[in-house]
């Protein structure tokens, strides 16, 4: 089976009492392991990192008065999905918003029934969670963003 490559962006999205949204998705190949992600996603054709934040938050919540904010991370991740191999190189952006109702009717229908829920979390509740939750390293990433504000250069998580 051959990796499918591709480019992704994601959002690190806080509400005024710096509490950050994940969502509860899955696999439909592996339906009964379940993980927490940012929102976000890849990149079409000739779009920036930027611009698919933007189109992925307002897919994904509905939200659309966001205050977009600098790069802050980017990795690469493998996964699977559906039997289909990934390798992603994503970045992460900052973002804030004051609205915390998320309407995922945006989404596509098959992107749609891939995401459970959606939930804004502290950091405590990340740092404590028994669930797994990406990208791993998130919770301490996320306490020092809060602490010492946005890195110069961007980190690798």
């Amino acid at each position: 089976m051959a990796t499918q490559r591709r480019k992704a962006a994601r959002v690190l999205l806080l509400d005024d009492q710096d509490r950050l949204l994940l969502f509860r998705g899955f696999d439909p190949s592996v339906p009964e392991l379940t993980w927490w992600v940012t929102p976000g996603g890849g990149l079409e054709p000739g779009e920036g990192a930027r611009e698919a934040a933007l189109r992925e938050l307002a897919e994904e919540t509905g939200l659309r008065e966001v205050a977009m904010g600098p790069l802050v991370a980017y990795g690469t991740v493998t996964f699977s999905f559906r039997g289909q191999r990934f390798e992603q190189d994503q970045c992460f952006l900052l973002a804030r918003t004051a609205c915390t109702t998320v309407d995922s009717s945006g989404s596509g229908a098959e992107e749609h029934a891939q995401l459970l829920e959606s939930r804004w979390w502290t950091v405590a509740e990340l740092r404590d969670t028994a669930e797994t939750v990406y990208p791993v390293g998130l919770a301490g990433f996320l306490e020092r963003l809060l602490a010492d504000g946005p890195p110069v250069t961007p980190v690798r998580l």
